[in-house]
């Protein structure tokens, strides 16, 4: 919000904003800019022109002060991505990746290597990467990259996000279930992926994951052509000849062989997607190597936080099973026979429920050690629909695993100093900040964030 915000204001729109609670970094970039800030809501906030467009965040809900007036006083209101579509997207070439999991590195990935293909995309990445240096940039080229969420756009419109973007090339990754908080089950997701399918014209282009059977499922009569892009025979763009070692991975695709520093299935299949939609664009593979070579990755995603005492704490922006799993699965392969701990706050409006229950306990299997907080804003959640971190902590112990239940990040700090030895990788995974648990570990140790 604050960045297309920004980008309105830049274009000549005068530009105003509420929040609840404003802070820094997002506020002092916002007032730099010279967009005026207020908090909390109130009616009052709201411009007197009648012509105004109120752009109302997906997590406002009815009730809220300045929503009862937009509508008593019948002003003109939209969401974000419809903002976002007429504003940016229409008349350009959009490439929109989307899927449960590897959306943002995906996209970053895909806009770096337009970048150093020299396109100059504009991009809306959800997350902070490196190479680029901030998560979106509107400028008046004709190609603009966006990470396509599945979340609902507004509390007056429960479609996704992506059916918003007009994609022209659709990366699909990967379909599960996720967001237990809108969608009632796995058919209601693939109902809105069918739809967002639907509307890609037929001189686009779908790239999807030929491994998944929920992709090939909602792609089904689709009238833009359709690329496969996995590990499968029956995958036109076909990921062969795999390896890993400590510095990344390298594969085949087609008859090029690259070398990523990215590591473990998910990722390769990443980077995958991006290179074929990149080559769809008519980037050589010498560019795409090159892209990949120099991908600094995402801020949040196995992010080394620092190293202290010969203990390497990692920041990891995880939070369901599966990317809980291949996260920990792809750190074994970058850190071979060292001792691996998870550390898991259930903060999501899915993992707080049980809906994962017993897939949790699976993921975290593949840490030596595991410790789990209580789950967060617990009184959101129903008891009888709530996770029970005891259990998740049972079913590791019964596989043989270390596994603590703690209620805080203080305590799982103070509990885990003493087990800790050189050459331990601990991985914090979490949708939030965690109590700034990262920098209370590697204190801990004796030692500041080094990364």
């Amino acid at each position: 919000m604050g960045a297309v915000a920004v980008a309105l204001s830049e274009r000549g729109c005068i530009v105003t904003g509420s929040d609840e609670k404003v802070y820094p970094p997002m506020s002092d970039f916002l007032r730099a800019k010279g967009i005026a800030l207020h908090q909390p809501f109130a009616a009052e906030n709201l411009p007197n022109d009648s012509a105004a467009v109120i752009v109302i965040g997906n997590a406002i809900k009815r009730g809220n002060p300045e929503v009862e007036a937009v509508l008593n006083r019948k002003l003109y209101y939209v969401s974000l991505p419809e903002i976002v579509r007429e504003f940016f997207l229409r008349g350009r070439h959009n490439l929109v990746v989307t899927g449960t999991h590897g959306k943002t590195t995906t996209t970053a990935l895909l806009a770096w290597m337009l970048t150093a293909g020299e396109l100059d995309p504009g991009y809306l990445i959800g997350g902070l990467p490196r190479n680029l240096g901030q998560g979106a940039r509107f400028n008046n080229s004709k190609y603009f990259v966006i990470e396509g969420d599945e979340y609902d756009s507004a509390f007056f419109d429960k479609r996704s996000k992506f059916i918003h973007y007009l994609p022209e090339l659709l990366v699909i990754n990967n379909i599960e279930f996720d967001h237990a908080d809108i969608f009632p089950d796995l058919a209601a997701i693939k109902l809105s992926f069918r739809r967002l399918v639907n509307i890609v014209p037929q001189n686009g282009m779908i790239l999807l994951n030929g491994d998944d059977p929920n992709c090939i499922e909602v792609a089904r009569d689709c009238l833009a052509p359709i690329v496969e892009v996995g590990f499968s025979e029956n995958c036109g763009e076909r990921i062969r000849d795999l390896s890993h070692s400590s510095r990344g991975a390298r594969f085949s695709l087609g008859e090029m062989t690259y070398d990523s520093p990215l590591i473990g299935e998910f990722n390769v299949r990443n980077a995958a997607m991006a290179a074929a939609a990149a080559r769809f664009y008519g980037l050589t593979p010498e560019i795409i190597q090159t892209a990949l070579t120099s991908f600094e990755g995402i801020a949040r995603r196995q992010e080394v936080r620092g190293v202290v005492r010969g203990v390497t704490v990692i920041d990891d922006f995880g939070h369901h099973p599966t990317a809980i799993r291949e996260t920990l699965v792809a750190l074994r392969r970058r850190y071979p026979g060292q001792r691996l701990w998870a550390i898991f706050e259930p903060r999501s409006n899915t993992t707080r429920r049980a809906v994962f229950q017993e897939e949790l306990a699976e993921a975290l299997e593949q840490a030596d050690g595991v410790f789990i907080s209580q789950v967060a804003a617990l009184e959101q959640i129903p008891e009888k629909e709530r996770l029970h971190p005891e259990e998740v902590v049972k079913a590791l112990a019964s596989a043989g695993r270390i596994a603590f239940y703690e209620p805080n990040a203080d305590a799982i700090v103070q509990k885990i100093m003493p087990l800790l030895q050189p050459n331990d990788v601990v991985t914090v995974f979490s949708n939030g900040g965690f109590d700034n648990i990262h920098a209370k570990l590697l204190a801990g140790l004796g030692g500041n964030e080094t990364a």
